[in-house]
């Protein structure tokens, strides 16, 4: 039995909070693409979870917050903000939109649209989140 998209995603979410990449890369699918609004690519997984990697180590105390979703048959809309503090002590509010679309119970493809001008205090000097 697969769990639904929204229970999905929601594992999705809690594993990229804690920044547990072995959940994050199962809940996508083997050859699940990942695009971006901001530079137009699209990777894999497995760059994605580099990315996680490397959002979790400069934002303390991730979360995800306001959240708003709308499901669609294969899938699932969400609005929400993902707040933190930068290296510098200063808080991230990004607002942010993803749209997932499921395929055999796992993620076959994820586009995320933001603006990261938003998170340009991550890139400042100041020691990383723990």
């Amino acid at each position: 039995m697969h769990e639904s998209p929204s229970e999905l995603l929601d594992r999705l979410l809690a594993a990229i909070e804690r920044c547990d990449i072995d959940t994050v890369l199962q809940v996508y699918a083997d050859d699940a693409k990942i695009w971006h609004n901001y530079d137009n690519l699209e990777v894999t997984a497995s760059d994605n979870a580099r990315q996680i990697r490397w959002f979790s180590s400069r934002l303390a105390g991730m979360k995800y917050t306001d959240v708003r979703r709308i499901l669609f048959t294969d899938g699932i809309v969400q609005q929400h903000v993902l707040r933190g503090t930068a290296p510098n002590g200063d808080p991230v509010e990004v607002h942010a939109m993803l749209k997932i679309d499921v395929r055999k119970g796992r993620i076959a493809r994820l586009e995320e649209y933001l603006d990261p001008a938003q998170a340009a205090s991550l890139s400042l000097p100041g020691p990383t989140a723990p």
